[in-house]
């Protein structure tokens, strides 16, 4: 069985975010870079089946060189091996332009299931994972908290309001995982993972070996862009009454009436 995990770099979420000169960007000179945490959940799902059912699991990422950091990390945790599509030509786009060029490379890679998280902490678009499925034509089975064979199927549950539902598709499929950090708690690399992920083959390709060419993705070909970021207007402090509590139920009265306008 072959198990491809798509894998994002995100920032940090303790990394404190800062919007770049141009008004519309991050500024990146001072972000830590982790993989996306969703992803990490879709690299230790994947694990989780090559133990149970033996696999070849193949880390898929699509950025720039600092991505490699992340694929080691995730094949010190038991992949395999990774493929980086590193091209400036795809710098730039958005979800379609994402999702084309990562079913281009799965267009070359054998592939029974492929894994991802169902969002990036980042953009939080949820919608790349499920237009590689749609441009491959597979099913896509969404936000899976288990997943199992049986009969040649691959089956899954997902919760749904007070309950859950299964879905089970024939292979090759596309899971996208969500779902609490408890129930796909990503397991930590060993150090013989750590030193044996250095030696684990890791396939750099341009868009031209995917027979992509650069106006089908990257800024210019997006659909949708990103027009400005503004960072949330700072909450103000709180307003502490004093006096006895006649006094203070006197005065909050007062300021929910006529400041608040709330009564």
């Amino acid at each position: 069985m072959e198990i491809i995990v798509l894998l994002k770099q995100v920032p940090d979420t303790e990394t404190v975010i800062k919007i770049g000169e141009d008004g519309k960007s991050i500024a990146t000179s001072s972000i830590k870079w982790v993989i996306n945490p969703y992803d990490e959940y879709a690299v230790e799902a994947a694990l989780r089946l090559k133990d149970s059912q033996g696999a070849n699991v193949t880390i898929l990422s699509l950025g720039p060189q600092r991505m490699v950091e992340s694929i080691r990390a995730a094949l010190a945790m038991g992949a395999d091996k990774g493929v980086l599509v590193d091209d400036p030509a795809a710098e730039g786009s958005d979800a379609l332009g994402k999702a084309r060029v990562l079913a281009a490379a799965l267009k070359q890679i054998p592939h029974d299931l492929i894994f991802c998280g169902h969002r990036a902490v980042d953009d939080d678009e949820n919608q790349v994972g499920i237009m590689v499925a749609e441009l491959l034509d597979i099913p896509h089975l969404g936000l899976a908290v288990t997943i199992e064979m049986a009969d040649g199927l691959i089956k899954i549950s997902r919760p749904i309001e007070g309950a859950k539902v299964q879905l089970e598709s024939p292979m090759p499929a596309l899971i996208t995982l969500g779902g609490a950090h408890a129930i796909w708690q990503p397991r930590y690399a060993s150090l013989p993972g750590i030193m044996k992920a250095k030696k684990k083959p890791l396939e750099v390709k341009k868009l031209a070996d995917l027979e992509l060419s650069p106006e089908q993705v990257g800024a210019a070909a997006a659909k949708i862009m990103v027009v400005s970021l503004k960072m949330p207007v700072p909450r103000q402090s709180g307003l502490m009454i004093s006096g006895d509590t006649a006094a203070k139920a006197k005065e909050l009265v007062r300021l929910l009436h006529e400041e608040a306008n709330v009564i």
